[in-house]
Order: C-alpha cells, then structure tokens, then sequence
C-alpha cells in the first residue's frame, strides 16, 4: 500500500536507529513518506521560535534541510551522519520521501498523539529491554504506544541482529 506516512521514534540512541534501519528496508517502500518523530522533553529546548511548536510539534522539515546547521538549532534536532545515512539511502533506494518531525513533553503520550496529528499509518518504535523492575517502576514508552497509539505499531528490539535489519522488503 503506497503513500502511507510512517513514522520513526529516534532519540540518536543505537535501539532507534535499529527501528529506523528496519522501518526503511522492511517497511516504507515507493511512494511512501517516512517521518523520523522525535520527542524532547520541554524544559530542553532554548528559547526563542520553538516555543510556538510546543503544543503540535514543529512543521514536517524535509530530509534536505536536516542537515543544515541552521535547522538543526532552530528545532533542536542534530542528526548524525550514521543516521543521515540511513535516511538518504531510504530515499535513493526506496523512493520514499523522508522528514523529521520534533515534539516536545512526554514522549509516550506524544507518540501516541502524532498517530493523529501528523497523521501516521505506522509508527515503528524501539524496544530498550528495560528489565521487569524497571519496567514497572518507570513504564515503557514502547509498551505506552503499543496499548495507545491508533494504528498499527512495530517495536524493534534493541539486540536484534543487525542482518535481521538489513532485509529487503
């Protein structure tokens, strides 16, 4: 099914960038936007214009435009080039269009929001095997969105095995 809009949870960290690496060979193909969804938590991002974004998040900002500096401090969004990476090959190969898309609070709740504001079809997600303990006493964002969010959510584990990620569609 073409021209679906999916979305990414990345926070840089290695378990999201599995889920992006997975989402862009296992799940966006032609014709279908990939939105990397990044969630900050209020009191981190300077002053200045992204406060007017706090409540729905930022504009969609074209894969073009993530690497510019410029950008990058205006939404407080640095992506690094493993990343960029991924994205542009997803582009180039898959003929999927890329953005990035920045929210602010608690990112559970807020994934689960963009399902509606954005609006995503998808939103693949990582797993960080938090242990039972931790799990219980802090929550889990993944397990948040998967009990939530109003489509169809894939959790990548974080210790899948990188030849698992690198699979054609």
């Amino acid at each position: 099914m073409a021209g679906r809009s999916i979305g990414v949870a990345v926070d840089m960290s290695p378990c999201s960038k599995n889920a992006l690496r997975w989402a862009a060979a296992n799940l966006a193909g032609p014709g279908d936007r990939l939105i990397l969804t990044h969630v900050k938590p209020s009191y981190q991002y300077e002053q200045g214009v992204a406060h007017l974004w706090e409540h729905d998040g930022s504009p969609l900002i074209p894969l073009l435009e993530l690497s510019d500096p410029r950008v990058s401090k205006t939404y407080g969004l640095a992506l690094d080039r493993e990343t960029l990476e991924i994205l542009t090959r997803a582009a180039g190969q898959r003929g999927v269009q890329v953005f990035a898309k920045v929210l602010w609070g608690d990112p559970a709740r807020k994934l689960a929001e963009a399902v509606h504001k954005v609006p995503l079809q998808w939103l693949v997600v990582g797993n960080r095997g938090l242990s039972t303990v931790k799990r219980v006493l802090m929550g889990s964002v993944s397990t948040y969105v998967v009990n939530h969010a109003a489509c169809p959510v894939t959790v990548v584990r974080e210790n899948m095995l990188p030849s698992a990620l690198t699979t054609n569609k």
